[in-house]
């Protein structure tokens, strides 16, 4: 099927393609150098959670001085445990994003050259459990921050994480670009929509890169894909259904079989907030304070069904049983990002495809039920290093 992707002359691609913009070249897609984030300060809200806390191991590793800030990890076992994270921080903050006087003690504390947003209420079936607690945590949360940063009077650069699902989804083939309509149809998706549209809100009334040399913020929100590895153990998520259906040899329940998604492993959109605020740091133009969207290549957004067949291909054995429900909560059918941007104007790219982000966490997993506790933080490191020494590729 032909998806909306232009300007990628100049990629390796495993299809020709005619850009729509010729003029636009990407820059070579790589991560700031080894020692650019050497004894930089970095403050990660939500760092006990699955994607906060491989930011976070991620951020330690390129040597820097990482404090986080979130309650504590939301699932037994986690991420954040199995790799003892916590001994290798510089801060560790349990406290909730709405807590402005906390937050604002924590960010002087640390002093940050750089702050990631994680923090939030991760899933869209708990949106529907407790929408108010949603809407809270996931808008004024990050209000909650954007005070606590204009109350430092600092200069830095503030990356907020939203959600794919913060688009007006129509259900269209083509994936949604960062100017199309915010929306949602549930709370979780709605309060992703807002909170974009509060950052930009505050980019506009107190962050205007224009005067940059006035209040000394950069600000960015990030949009990613679907996103699966080792360390989610998240209620009502696939890849939490998939490990534990497989380790018990059962079949996989999946609720929506047909519906197609931008799957990524997590170290995807994480170099892409790390490229995105290197670039922030390295220079006062004004583009890179906006939104991005971080997704996988258009052959590698699938349906739900597809990538657990892949799953239980790279697990050894399995299968799966269809689950759905006509009286289920809705979720979207069909949700696809468009990543031109990302390529075009910051350089960023893909490393993985959907067969070797699926391989690495069935290996994530198999590894972590054969091993003592808290003994992933190694794991981490080789799918990190993998990672990194990955060639970056766009196809169609």
């Amino acid at each position: 099927m032909a998806v909306r992707q232009g300007c990628l002359e100049g990629v390796e691609v495993k299809s020709k393609v005619r850009s729509p913009r010729p003029s636009l070249v990407p820059r070579p897609s790589s991560l700031a150098p080894s020692h650019f984030w050497r004894d930089r300060s970095v403050l990660v809200t939500g760092h006990t959670g699955f994607k906060g806390s491989w930011l976070a191991l991620w951020l330690t590793e390129l040597g820097a001085r990482v404090t986080g800030y979130s309650l504590g990890p939301p699932t037994q076992p986690s991420n954040f445990e199995a790799t003892r994270l916590r001994d290798r921080l510089a801060g560790h903050y349990e406290a909730d994003i709405r807590d402005g006087a906390r937050l604002h003690a924590a960010l002087a504390a640390c002093r940050p050259d750089v702050v990631f947003h994680l923090a939030a209420q991760a899933l869209v079936r708990a949106g529907y459990d407790t929408p108010r607690e949603t809407f809270e945590v996931n808008v004024i949360g990050i209000a909650s921050l954007l005070d606590a940063v204009r109350e430092l009077k600092r200069p830095c650069a503030v990356v907020v994480i939203t959600s794919d699902k913060c688009y007006e989804n129509r259900e269209q083939v083509w994936g949604y670009r960062e100017n199309d309509p915010m929306g949602g149809f549930d709370p979780y998706s709605a309060s992703k929509g807002a909170a974009e549209l509060l950052v930009a809100a505050y980019l506009r009334s107190f962050f205007n890169p224009d005067r940059l040399a006035q209040h000394g913020v950069r600000l960015g929100s990030a949009r990613a894909g679907n996103v699966i590895g080792g360390g989610d153990w998240g209620r009502n998520r696939i890849v939490t259904d998939m490990v534990l259906s497989l380790s018990r040899q059962q079949p996989v329940p999946v609720r929506s079989p047909e519906s197609v998604r931008p799957w990524q492993h997590v170290l995807e959109p994480l170099s892409g907030y790390l490229t995105l605020a290197s670039a922030m740091l390295s220079s006062d133009d004004p583009k890179w304070c906006a939104a991005w969207n971080f997704g996988p290549r258009p052959d590698d957004e699938t349906t739900v069904k597809a990538m657990v067949e892949q799953f239980c291909s790279a697990w050894g054995g399995g299968s799966w049983r269809d689950a759905s429900d006509p009286d289920q909560p809705h979720e979207a059918g069909v949700l696809r990002l468009s990543i031109d941007k990302a390529v075009c104007e910051l350089g960023w790219r893909p490393r993985w495809n959907l067969e070797q982000a699926v391989n690495h966490v069935a290996s994530w997993y198999k590894g972590y039920y054969s091993a003592p506790a808290g003994s992933m933080y190694e794991t981490c490191r080789k799918d990190i290093a993998d990672y990194e020494a990955a060639r970056p590729v766009v196809s169609e």
